[in-house]
């Protein structure tokens, strides 16, 4: 009688223990993603729900899509690039360092003048005409496209030449971020997503006229190329579910 129980108390562990091993996905591993800085909040919330889903791990990576590219173009291990622009990925797929095919649009961003003093920045903008502060802070225009977009913002008005001597760079939006945010500039050119969800301060959203569109393209590299986990991330940024925390932060997409 024990023998026989004993024979079926093993048989269900085994069964268990089958059940549990089907239920750990196939391909679970981790994927290293370069990711825009402008993109941080949401890509964190994003690979939050990719792990749940599939049970593989990102390992992001946040910085300026200059800095990335230049990295990548020296061998850095990333197998997904999420840039803020349309010009890196398009060159990574041409030098043969992106997948041919696997470049698209996960979203089109928005530029903003912003401060964290309620009342300083109207909602047209005038604050820059007025020129009544000390210093404006935007993203290195060669490393960061939102960079570059306030930098034709403010020719696109005519007012560079006389905000120029006021203008702080930081290495990434992030970091122009950070100059605002900690009164270190009075005011700065964001990415409209790092402040949507914020109540403070005051803000100017620039007329999509006044900059070059950005396009923000993503990209499976060739590191990743053979990999399930970072295929599968690249997918899910094309997801209903992805889609929606990335519309939440401000971002359209088509």
């Amino acid at each position: 009688m024990t023998s026989k129980l004993t024979f079926h108390k093993r048989a269900f562990l085994l069964a268990a223990l089958c059940l549990s091993v089907v239920a750990v996905p196939a391909f679970a591993g981790d994927v290293q993603v370069a990711i825009a800085a402008n993109f941080t909040e949401p890509a964190k919330e994003i690979a939050a729900a990719f792990e749940k889903k599939t049970g593989n791990h990102v390992v992001m990576s946040f910085g300026p899509s200059g800095g990335f590219y230049s990295q990548i173009q020296q061998g850095a291990p990333f197998e997904v690039f999420l840039s803020a622009d349309a010009e890196r990925p398009t060159k990574l797929e041409a030098e043969n360092l992106g997948v041919k095919g696997t470049r698209f649009v996960y979203a089109y961003g928005t530029l903003a003048l912003w401060s964290a003093t309620p009342g300083l920045v109207d909602g047209k903008g005038e604050v820059l005409k007025k020129g009544n502060f000390q210093h404006i802070a935007i993203a290195d225009p060669a490393a960061a496209p939102y960079g570059l977009a306030a930098v034709e913002t403010m020719k696109k008005l005519g007012l560079y030449d006389a905000l120029s001597p006021k203008i702080v760079k930081g290495s990434s939006i992030a970091q122009a971020y950070g100059f605002i945010d900690s009164g270190s500039a009075e005011l700065g050119f964001v990415a409209l997503s790092q402040i949507y969800k914020l109540n403070k301060g005051s803000r100017w959203i620039v007329p999509a006229a006044d900059y070059t569109p950005i396009d923000q393209q993503a990209i499976l590299l060739t590191p990743g190329a053979n990999d399930p986990a970072a295929k599968a991330y690249i997918a899910f940024l094309k997801s209903p579910e992805a889609v929606k925390i990335i519309k939440s932060y401000g971002y359209e997409v088509k």
